[in-house]
């Protein structure tokens, strides 16, 4: 009877250890990324996904090598004439923001990002009443990417050794 009760109590844990996820945390010092379309139409969220490529794009040669988030920081108030000079190639009204901007709830795979105010580089597309992307600009932690198919689990603990790879320096 000791047996089968240790056995069952291993598989419990076993069972339990394998189906809780591991939460992972943006970090304070981070610097996030967000496209709010105009709108939900087929265009406006077309736009917005190749707005969000150029821009990501452009985000990554300009703060890629980067590994502190002073000088992403700077690199990213230096260069925004560049991000300003890819939205001009679109026929759609925009605004740019950095600084403290409102990010709203959100809920991805099962771990709650608290609404509030972040460091980050917000682009509004218009009436800005769109679905919205959202990244993880510093690190690079891009977590949000609604169009990419991604294995949950393996990304998980690469974006949790990436968090605490830069929470050691």
């Amino acid at each position: 009877m000791k047996k089968i009760i240790i056995i069952l109590f291993i598989i419990m844990a076993v069972s339990v250890s394998v189906n809780e996820k591991e939460k992972i945390l943006i970090p304070d010092n981070a610097i996030r990324f967000r496209i709010i379309a105009n709108s939900n139409s087929v265009q406006d969220q077309k736009v917005k996904i190749e707005i969000k490529d150029k821009v990501e794009n452009e985000l990554y040669n300009i703060i890629g090598n980067v590994d502190n988030i002073e000088d992403a920081r700077v690199k990213i108030k230096n260069n925004l004439d560049k991000i300003d000079n890819i939205l001009k190639d679109y026929d759609v009204l925009y605004d740019i923001s950095y600084g403290n901007n409102y990010f709203p709830r959100k809920v991805y795979n099962g771990i709650e990002y608290a609404a509030g105010n972040y460091e980050s580089l917000v682009i509004t597309l218009g009436k800005g009443l769109g679905n919205n992307w959202w990244c993880v600009l510093f690190p690079p932690l891009c977590l949000l990417d609604e169009q990419k198919d991604l294995d949950n689990v393996e990304y998980e603990f690469y974006v949790k050794k990436l968090i605490n790879n830069l929470q050691e320096k």
